[in-house]
């Protein structure tokens, strides 16, 4: 979502400002811009293009200095205009728009009570030229100056109700920005020798240009000048909750030096696809043998934790939530223990029924997902106090939020419709899954052996599966001209079905829903036609004969059949019935298989419908707001 990047230097930080933005245009935007102090006044450059635009009016507008902001929105209050596009000025209470701005501001998060501020500051004399509640935080820090940048801040903040990071700087005060965060990420670079200090949402934004990195946490408010920093939060005990300066430690974080090269491939999408097999291989990487599969591999005070629970409930949102809706049917299969999935958006707006022996499991690719932070912190709340996360980011606000962690090795996922961070934390969750089996009693060390050659043997598997590609190529033209479809499932596949639903929808724009296959009869056959595409996951398993008879329930209604089986499957293409063969059926473990085409099928008919594929409308990469 929303990208921050901020620089105090005795150099030209434009040029640092712009690159650290195309580092976060993966998190997906719909505007973007850039504000300097230079020459004693504010200086800025706004697109609702892409940062190369921004970039090349930068250079136009001769905007050039040590001090500066830039920012990605992603639209939430306002609509993608020039005018609601960050970095915005405060020209002061009765100043006209054209007057030299006094505050400049980046902001991500959302403000739940800017109408209020917002009727207070216009009454002050405030004129407002944007929509956006971002221009009522600038502002608000304008109305509280009084010759120091860092106590209008920290008046201001406290005014603030809802989830915010925000960099800015005055006029008044060059080789000065100031930043805060609550319940949005912000991170503080310090650069080497500590001659320069720079401000960004993600590390990610900084690699190239410095490698020390201090992660701020919720309350921190920071204080960048050339050469030096310090951190300052409202202190607990001290007289009227001034602010108090505090130590946070600075370490050293090798963040991916930005976009990766796309080689062969079209999108990054479609690379990450095929990254699967060694994203799955390195995920793996520390389980070389049995003796591996211990509670250790989530940290050191796993097997304790796991001892003192009797049920999971799994937090998580988009992709994720179905990740964890397959894992339940795992752990509760082969584990023997009780698991809910929550909606993370959801569960901490209804009333739950906690029980402090549940591990609180949290699934997210960023590790910074606004909706899964804030339901694991309700379920603490509510005494459970033991929580544990699959995330692919191991220095995010939910690993250090989190108990327990197992950082799954996708590597930096550029795409926004998420693919290999989607398998990998199946795999981790797999691997979860048989840990607390065999600390219950309910993996013999015969199966334990079998699961493990077979999770070795993955990378291998999902290597032939994307052989396939060409054969779904040929599915997605017919694809391409349809504007609904439907998905199938059963058992632990039908969260499969969900996911093949949710990448067609996202980068293709076509409807799509999913269904266990058994509920058909009971309302979603109606809208079977032969305009109607069926996509059905059919593994060789328990349920395959059920399936079938599921099938000729679509043949029969003219539906026209679009059928991943298994080889050994007895499943034949025929009218109306067009059959891709799986390499091999894989048991427990076929999801992570069976996926794999359901992501080829959406990219392929995206591609064949012209969409932007690794940028999708409206979605963002990292849903930092709620």
């Amino acid at each position: 979502m929303c990208g921050i990047v901020g620089a105090v230097s005795g150099r030209d930080i434009t040029p640092i400002l712009i690159e650290g933005l195309k580092r976060l245009e993966y998190r997906g935007y719909d505007s973007c811009g850039v504000a300097v102090h230079q020459a004693g006044s504010l200086r800025r450059a706004r697109s609702t293009s892409r940062v190369s635009e921004l970039q090349a009016l930068a250079a136009e507008d001769g905007i050039a200095a040590g001090t500066g902001i830039a920012h990605t929105r992603w639209a939430t209050h306002g609509a993608p205009a020039v005018r609601n596009a960050h970095p915005h000025f405060s020209h002061g209470p009765n100043a006209q728009e054209q007057s030299a701005g006094r505050v400049a501001l980046v902001h991500n998060g959302i403000i739940e009570n800017h109408d209020e501020l917002r009727a207070a500051l216009q009454a002050k004399g405030y004129a407002f030229s944007s929509q956006t509640d971002t221009e009522v935080i600038c502002h608000l820090v304008d109305s509280l100056y009084n010759g120091d940048l860092l106590e209008a801040v920290q008046q201001a903040v406290g005014h603030l109700k809802g989830a915010y990071a925000i960099a800015v700087f005055h006029r008044d005060e060059p080789q000065r920005v100031v930043g805060a965060r609550e319940g949005s990420p912000l991170v503080l670079g310090v650069g080497e020798g500590g001659s320069e200090t720079f401000l960004a949402s993600d590390a990610m934004a900084l690699a190239g240009v410095t490698d020390q990195i201090c992660y701020l946490e919720e309350g921190d408010v920071v204080d960048l000048q050339l050469g030096r920093w310090w951190v300052t939060r409202r202190g607990a005990n001290s007289a009227q909750g001034r602010f108090e300066q505090v130590a946070r430690e600075v370490k050293t974080v090798h963040a991916h030096s930005g976009a990766a090269e796309l080689g062969p491939y079209r999108h990054y999408m479609q690379k990450e696809i095929f990254e699967q097999p060694k994203a799955i291989a390195d995920t793996l990487d520390t389980v070389d043998d049995v003796s591996d599969l211990r509670p250790e591999l989530f940290g050191t005070q796993a097997a304790k934790v796991f001892q003192g629970i009797d049920r999971i409930l799994i937090l998580a949102c988009g992709t994720s939530y179905y990740s964890g809706s397959t894992a339940k049917y795992w752990l509760e299969s082969l584990a023997k223990i009780p698991t809910s999935v929550e909606i993370a958006s959801e569960y901490r707006y209804r009333d739950s029924v906690p029980d402090p022996r549940t591990l609180v499991v949290t699934i997210s690719q960023s590790g910074e997902t606004a909706d899964t932070l804030a339901a694991l912190k309700h379920a603490r709340s509510l005494g459970m106090p033991h929580s544990l996360t699959i995330c692919n980011v191991g220095t995010s606000a939910m690993v250090r939020e989190c108990e327990l962690a197992y950082i799954t090795r996708a590597g930096a996922e550029i795409g926004v419709a998420s693919t290999k961070a989607f398998t990998t934390q199946l795999v981790g969750l797999f691997l979860l899954t048989l840990v607390l089996a065999k600390q219950r009693g309910h993996l013999t060390p015969t199966l334990e052996a079998q699961y493990l050659k077979e999770l070795r043997h993955l990378p291998v598997a999902v290597q032939a599966v994307l052989a396939l590609e060409p054969q779904v190529v040929a599915w997605s033209e017919a694809f391409a001209r349809k504007e609904n479809a439907l998905f199938l499932g059963r058992g632990l596949h039908y969260p499969i079905a969900l996911e093949g639903a949710l990448k067609l929808k996202e980068i293709s724009y076509i409807h799509a829903e999913a269904y266990p296959a058994g509920e058909l009869k009971h309302g979603p056959l109606a809208l079977v036609t032969a305009e109607m595409p069926v996509v059905t996951v059919a593994p060789n398993d328990a349920l395959l004969e059920k399936l079938k008879s599921n099938l000729q329930e679509v043949r029969a209604r003219g539906g026209e059949l679009f059928v991943f089986a298994d080889g050994d499957s007895h499943i034949e293409s025929g009218e109306g019935l067009h059959v891709i063969r799986m390499p091999e059926h894989y048991g427990v473990l076929s999801p992570i298989l069976h996926v794999v085409p359901l992501q080829l099928l959406a990219y392929h008919t995206a591609c064949a419908r012209g969409t932007d594929v690794d940028k999708p409308r409206n979605l963002a990469k990292s849903v930092t707001v709620e």
